[in-house]
């Protein structure tokens, strides 16, 4: 681990230059959505009866946060892999090092691992702000959100690894990610889709993460149920980390 850290001071140090270019993306576009969705529709969703009893806005900004975490996890284990082997060949560069491939993938993702820690802590600050936080087990919603983050970023490291062409990712954020956001639960309860997407929506990583979020910020939280979402998403994170050894391998060891 501690020659892992190599790579991860390289792309912390990559970030250092770049990171103005993120605060709008990462935590000003969460915010006005908050502002837009909680407080601005919440004020119409309120007068009707809420299935959790709470206002509109405590129940979607644990959503958001998981959301947030999800997006930024998704984005940094995407193209930036497919950049370190195909374009900018750094991770060729580390190799030519002491780093081995699992040094080399260990470095990448405890940099994801950082950036959602660092977006969802403030992030969870936020919340704290508008008074959505109802419980001190919310303080357990920020190592929710890692995990979660790292849930995502493990399996898109491998796919990232994997694919030949960046068009897959196209795909990926239209077709995956952007309808996770809608329809895990981050803005309605997932018990109003029609059956089969009900099921399929209870299947997804993102449904996890928020359900086990929102419970910890309301002070809902059981031990069984949460130990279900977070075994779930450690054997989705343990499988991806084990998957993307093995596609790093294939395209970096000649």
């Amino acid at each position: 681990m501690p020659v892992a850290l190599r790579s991860f001071e390289y792309w912390l140090m990559s970030y250092r230059r770049v990171w103005r270019g993120s605060v709008v993306s990462s935590l000003l576009n969460p915010v006005l959505y908050l502002t837009a969705l909680g407080i601005g529709l919440g004020k119409l969703v309120n007068k009707g009866a809420h299935p959790l009893g709470v206002s509109y806005v405590a129940y979607v900004a644990p959503g958001l946060l998981a959301a947030t975490a999800m997006q930024v996890a998704a984005f940094e284990s995407s193209y930036p892999v497919m950049a370190a082997i195909r374009w900018t060949r750094v991770y060729h560069a580390m190799l030519a090092t002491p780093l081995r491939i699992r040094d080399v993938v260990a470095g990448h993702l405890m940099y994801v691992i950082a950036r959602a820690a660092s977006v969802a802590g403030v992030y969870l600050v936020v919340l704290a702000a508008f008074g959505t936080l109802k419980s001190p087990l919310a303080i357990l919603a920020w190592p929710a959100a890692i995990l979660l983050g790292l849930a995502f970023a493990a399996p898109i490291v491998a796919l990232a690894a994997w694919a030949k062409q960046d068009n897959i990712f196209n795909a990926l954020f239209r077709f995956g990610i952007t309808p996770l956001f809608l329809f895990s639960g981050t803005f309605f309860p997932i018990t109003r889709l029609p059956e089969p997407l009900r099921w399929l929506a209870y299947a997804t990583p993102l449904w996890h993460g928020v359900d086990l979020i929102r419970r910890l910020t309301l002070g809902t939280a059981t031990v069984g149920l949460s130990l279900v979402h977070v075994a779930y998403l450690a054997t989705l994170a343990v499988a991806g980390v084990l998957l993307a050894q093995r596609t790093y391998t294939r395209r970096l060891v000649r």
